[in-house]
């Protein structure tokens, strides 16, 4: 299957069964290759009631590469640059397959907000005060959401 076929599959997927919460725009209808996705924060999260955008650029060779995903959206989290967007999750990197679909990697994006991982931080400053004072973290995630995310 080309790369195009797969990612026309994998859209007409979110189209026919959409994940709540989100919104799958294609900024130009000639090139299926770039996505922009608005989703809402996961309730009971930090991140709840806020709105973020995530910016999707699938190489010429999806799915044998991962799509590489940016927030666009600044976020406070240990595992996101809030000044790049770039997301630590494993499966966008080292533990990425053909196997995996875009759908699969939104719900990842999902479960990372509800559960940072302090394995495998991005911001180093950010995770220590997750480690030392979670309290305080997750008070300056919900600021930063409600300032850069409404």
């Amino acid at each position: 299957m080309s790369s195009i076929s797969r990612i026309k599959k994998e859209l007409q997927n979110l189209q026919d069964e959409p994940l709540n919460g989100f919104l799958i725009s294609i900024l130009d209808d000639n090139n299926l290759f770039h996505w922009k996705i608005c989703f809402s924060g996961p309730q009971g999260s930090s991140y709840e009631n806020g709105n973020f955008t995530l910016d999707v650029l699938f190489p010429e060779d999806y799915p044998l590469k991962s799509p590489k995903i940016l927030f666009l959206t600044s976020i406070y989290h240990l595992n996101i640059d809030y000044n790049t967007g770039q997301i630590c999750l494993e499966i966008l990197g080292q533990n990425w397959s053909p196997n995996l679909t875009i759908r699969k990697l939104l719900l990842s994006i999902l479960a990372l907000l509800y559960d940072p991982n302090p394995n495998s931080p991005l911001l180093e400053d950010v995770n220590t005060i997750f480690k030392n004072d979670k309290a305080a973290y997750l008070q300056k995630a919900k600021e930063w959401t409600k300032k850069y995310a409404n």
